[in-house]
Formats: structure tokens, sequence, C-alpha cells
């Protein structure tokens, strides 16, 4: 959780311990706004990363925000959290590059340049193979930061390939509401912003749960 005014960061709290999130959600909200002596009134947007990432985690993240921005009546500003993560690195010399683990070999990733208060997305977020990403990569003569906890998983075949790779430790480089929330108030200046009842998590790809229902469908289809 966190809050940013006027585009400076006034607070911040981060937990990385367990899959608790629906029981600490809310309770990490109030005892935020109660530290910086604000109450849920004073707020005059709210902003969501809604994606790509874990589906019970977005759907928590999103319905928490859907219900407060209905509530309060305030408008919300939808954040790739791949965008957040790469904001989270300076990389003034190069592009940033976040990778989120997807399994099988595919990671969500995008691409972008960041400068002082913009962002420029190089590679819209998608879901693909490594090679695939790395392929893509060889177009850009320059530094590229990878952040993500994918990181750990192909440093050694991105190093493999020939890129000018920069690794960011995911012990530091993280997930983080104060990058969800500046960004947000980067974006509300161009008018990106929606409502409670039009936000919606950003998954990039089918459930595991969907995709064996399809593929069941097709051989029971198949077999008829």
């Amino acid at each position: 959780m966190a809050v940013v005014k006027d585009g400076y960061l006034t607070g911040e709290i981060t937990i990385r311990n367990g899959k608790t999130h629906s029981q600490k959600v809310i309770p990490m909200i109030h005892q935020l706004l109660e530290m910086l002596d604000y109450k849920p009134e004073d707020l005059d947007m709210l902003a969501v990363a809604n994606g790509p990432g874990s589906f019970t985690g977005l759907r928590i993240g999103v319905v928490t925000i859907k219900a407060m921005a209905y509530a309060l009546n305030l408008p919300v500003v939808e954040v790739s959290t791949l965008m957040a993560l790469a904001y989270t690195v300076s990389a003034p010399d190069g592009l940033v590059c976040p990778v989120m683990d997807a399994r099988n070999r595919q990671v969500y990733t995008g691409l972008y340049k960041i400068g002082n208060e913009s962002v420029s997305v190089l590679m819209e977020d998608t879901g693909i193979a490594i090679e695939e990403l790395v392929s893509k990569l060889r177009a850009y003569d320059m530094p590229i930061h990878f952040v993500g906890d994918a990181v750990s998983l192909y440093e050694d075949y991105i190093l493999d390939q020939g890129i000018k790779a920069r690794f960011a430790p995911d012990n530091i480089f993280t997930h983080r509401a104060a990058a969800v929330a500046y960004l947000a108030w980067l974006m509300q200046k161009d008018g990106k912003v929606t409502d409670a009842f039009h936000v919606v998590p950003n998954y990039l790809r089918k459930s595991q749960a969907e995709r064996m229902k399809e593929l069941l469908s097709g051989s029971n289809s198949n077999g008829k």
C-alpha cells in the first residue's frame, strides 16, 4: 500500500510473507491512512496494479479497489504490474525489461524506457516464450536491465544470447506500491482514468482451469 501526494511518496507498507492478502489488505490500508493522519474521504484518486500476475492476487486487489472506488465515488487508474516493476529500476543508459515467470519457459514481459517523469512503452505487455523475447531484444543495441522473479530462472540463458544484459536482484527490486501510485499520478495527467465499474484484471492469458476446460471440451468434441 502506498500514498502519493502531489508526486511525492508520503507513506508505503510492503509485506512479502505468505498468501493471506485477502485478510491483510484492508487492515493495511487503514493502518497506512492512520499513520498519515488521513481519512478515506481525504483521497482524491485510487490506483491498482491490474496485472499480469497471480490470478487470485489480481482479483483481490482489483475487487478491493473497485469496492473502495464505489463507496468513496473516486476515479481509478489501472497500472500495468509490469510497468510498475520496470519503474523500480533506474536505467538512464538503457531499457528496462521486466520478466515474470509464467511457467513452461514462458514469461510475462514488456519493454520500457524510463525517464524522470515519463515511461515510454517499446513493447506492450505480453506473455511469450523466453526464446521469443530474447529474439526481439536482439534488435536493441543498448543495455537492457532485467527485473522480476524470472531473472533467477533465465539469467544464464540470457547472458549466453549476446544481449547487453544487466540484472536487478529480486530481493531489492520487487513490486512496489509506491511505483504504482506514482505512475498513476503521472497517468491521470494524460486522462488515463476510469471508474469502479470498468476496472478489470489484465491476466494476459487464461487460467489453467480455463485451459483445461477448453482442452477437455475439444477432446469431447473430437470423440463425438
